[in-house]
Order: structure tokens, then sequence, then C-alpha cells
């Protein structure tokens, strides 16, 4: 249940921030559809393992969750109770929430290059 409300609670953050104008919707628009094509991918991934059919590959997930998934990711991972119990896939997918949220946190630092101010 933490996953689900870290994942709600990050993408209201980046909703709020970007209606203040202290993040380009740009951003936005990229973190809600990365999470919408991730969530898809988990549910074809779950329909396919109730199947026997081709599976999604899992480095194929967890880069998906790396450019900004990872909310998408969550909450698939509860909603659809898929990739759950795997230890070392939940190691990775924890690792790529927060390589994902230290370079947004870089890139919108006054000390971080930001190229998200070109988006403006």
């Amino acid at each position: 249940m933490a996953a689900l409300s870290l994942a709600t609670l990050f993408l209201l953050l980046l909703t709020g921030l970007a209606l203040l104008g202290k993040l380009p919707l740009a951003a936005l628009s990229l973190y809600l559809g990365a999470s919408t094509v991730t969530f898809i991918a988990y549910w074809f991934d779950k329909s396919a393992a109730r199947k026997a059919q081709w599976r999604t590959p899992e480095n194929t997930l967890q880069l998906l969750g790396l450019i900004g998934g990872w909310p998408g990711a969550l909450i698939a991972q509860r909603v659809l109770r898929h990739k759950t119990r795997k230890l070392s896939f939940q190691i990775v997918c924890w690792t790529t929430v927060v390589l994902n949220c230290s370079v947004l946190l870089w890139l919108l630092s006054p000390s971080g290059w930001n190229p998200l101010h070109l988006l403006h």
C-alpha cells in the first residue's frame, strides 16, 4: 500500500509543481505518459503470463520505470498484483525509482544543469 501511495503522491506533487510553474508541463506529461505506457506494459505481461504466451522482458519493464514510468510500475504492481514477489526484480525496480528521482531533483536544483527550463 505504501508503494501505491508513494506513486500517487509523487504524481500529485508533480502536478502541483507544474500548476505553480515550477515544473514544465512537458515534464509532467512525460511522467504521466511514461506511467501510462508502463502500466499497460505490466497489464500485457500479466495477461501473457496467465495465458503462457510471450512475455514482456523484465529489462523492458525496468527501463520504462527508469525513464519516468516508475509511478505506473508501482501502481500496476499493486493493482494487478504482478511482479511483487520476485526480490531481484523489486530491488532493481526500487533502484530505478531512486535513480529517477535523484536525477529529477538534480535537474531542478539551482546547482544542476536544468534542461527542463528549455521546455518552458
